[in-house]
C-alpha cells in the first residue's frame, strides 16, 4: 500500500485535535547537539539526587533506542491551567497552601498517555500496522527539545517551552513512530532580553539561560527530594508545598494561556485554598484518600508533613501552628528535623511581635499576577 505521508501528517494533526490536544507537532529523531549540553548539566550534579537522570546516558537523546526503528516523533501538548487558579490569593497568604497548579486535578500521565495510545491505533487503522509507542514524562527521553524540533513552541529561560499563543502552562507528551512524516519547523526563540522568570525564582536555581540547577528548585526540592532540606533554601520556599510557578507567574507569555478544558485538570476542593494547618492534620488514610489519583501521593504523607513543616515556620504565628508541630513531634526522625526548625522559627517571631513580611520577590510576583505584566516586560 502506498502512503501519502503529507495527507497522512494532516490527518494526525486533526485526530489529535479532536483527541483532546491543543497542538500536535512532528520532528525526526535527531537529538545529538543536545547530547553535550546533558552531559555538562549532569557533571554539574545539577540533577540532584535524582540518579534516573544520569542512569540512562544519552538514551535520552536517541530515540529510536528507546523504540527501535523510530524514524519520527509526534509531539503534543495539552493545556492544564485551571479555572479559579487563585494564585495571587494563595500566595498571599502566607497560613494558606500554595500547590503547583498542574497538580491540583487528576494526574495527567495516564490521561495523555491514553489519548496518544488512542492516536497511535488511529494511525494504524488508516496505514495498517505500524511500529509505535506513546512517552508522556514516563522514560529517559529529551521531550523539550523534542517539542521544539516539532514547531510546538521554544526552550524559554526556565527551561519550559514557550509557546506564543498559549505561553507555558501545558503537559508535553510523545509518540514515537517509524513513519517517515514530513516534518515541522521550529519555532524562533522570542524571550529576547526579558529576564523575569530568572529573577522571580525564590531560591535561584536558574543558574543560566535554559539551565536549572535542581538541588535549589523548589519543584525538585518538594517533590524529587525525599530528604533533609537545606537550611538556607527553607525561608524561600514561603507557603509551597509541593512545586512553585513562579516562573511562569511572571512570564509576558503566559498572559494568551488558554484554560483547560479538561475538567479532570480542575482543583479538587480537598486541595483548594487549604490552611497549612487543616493540611498537616491528615493523617496518611486521609492524606492518601484526598490525593487519590493525583500526582501528590506520590511523594508519600511523611515528605507531604515535611513540605508543610517548613510552610508553618516560614508562617506568621499562631498557637494553632505550635500546637499543630508539636503533636507530631517524635512520629518520623526526618520530621523532627522540619518541625524543630519550624517551632524556632514561630518562637522567634513570637518573641519579636513581628508580623510576617512577604519576600520581595513574592510581592511583586502578586502584583504581576492580579495586574498583568506587559507583553514587551
Amino acid at each position: 500500500m502506498t502512503i501519502d505521508y503529507h495527507a497522512l501528517r494532516d490527518k494526525i494533526k486533526q485526530w489529535g485535535l479532536e483527541l483532546g490536544f491543543q497542538q500536535v507537532g512532528i520532528s525526526d529523531v535527531d537529538l545529538h547537539e543536545h547530547e553535550a549540553q546533558l552531559q555538562r548539566w549532569l557533571d554539574a550534579g545539577y540533577h540532584g539526587e535524582m540518579d534516573w537522570m544520569a542512569r540512562h546516558g544519552m538514551m535520552r537523546a536517541r530515540p529510536a533506542e528507546l523504540h527501535p526503528g523510530t524514524v519520527r516523533v509526534i509531539s503534543v501538548r495539552m493545556d492544564y491551567l485551571p479555572p479559579e487558579a487563585g494564585f495571587a490569593q494563595s500566595l498571599s497568604q502566607p497560613d494558606t497552601a500554595y500547590i503547583s497548579r498542574y497538580s491540583l486535578g487528576r494526574d495527567y500521565h495516564k490521561l495523555i498517555r491514553n489519548r496518544l495510545k488512542r492516536l497511535g491505533q488511529r494511525i494504524e487503522q488508516e496505514v495498517g500496522p505500524f511500529g509505535y509507542r506513546p512517552f508522556v514524562d514516563s522514560a529517559p527521553i529529551l521531550e523539550r527539545p523534542l517539542a521544539e524540533k516539532a514547531g510546538l513552541g521554544w526552550t524559554g529561560k526556565h527551561s519550559l517551552i514557550l509557546n506564543p499563543h498559549a505561553g507555558s502552562w501545558f503537559f508535553l507528551g510523545e509518540l514515537l513512530i517509524d513513519l517517515p512524516l514530513p516534518v515541522d519547523t521550529p519555532i524562533e526563540n522570542q524571550c529576547g532580553k526579558c529576564v523575569a522568570c530568572k529573577t522571580s525564582c525564590p531560591t535561584g536555581a536558574i543558574v543560566e539561560d535554559g539551565v536549572i540547577d535542581a538541588r535549589r528548585c523548589i519543584s525538585y526540592l518538594t517533590i524529587e527530594f525525599d530528604g533533609v532540606i537545606p537550611e538556607a533554601l527553607r525561608e524561600p520556599i514561603g507557603n509551597r508545598i509541593y512545586g512553585c510557578d513562579d516562573c511562569q507567574l511572571v512570564c509576558p507569555y503566559n498572559r494568551y494561556a488558554e484554560i483547560t478544558q479538561e475538567s479532570d485538570y480542575h482543583c479538587r476542593d480537598s486541595l483548594a485554598q487549604q490552611s497549612l494547618v487543616a493540611l498537616f492534620q491528615w493523617d496518611e488514610a486521609q492524606f492518601l484518600k484526598a490525593t487519590e489519583g493525583s500526582a501528590i501521593r506520590r511523594i508519600g504523607h511523611v515528605q507531604w508533613l515535611r513540605n508543610l513543616s517548613i510552610a508553618m515556620g516560614n508562617a506568621p504565628y499562631d498557637a494553632a501552628i505550635v500546637e499543630a508541630l508539636t503533636q507530631r513531634l517524635g512520629e518520623h526522625a526526618l520530621l523532627d528535623i522540619h518541625i524543630d526548625w519550624a517551632l524556632a522559627q514561630q518562637t522567634a517571631r513570637r518573641q519579636a511581635d513581628t508580623i510576617t513580611v512577604l519576600p520581595a520577590r513574592t510581592q511583586r510576583l502578586i502584583r504581576i499576577v492580579e495586574k498583568g505584566l506587559p507583553r514587551d516586560a
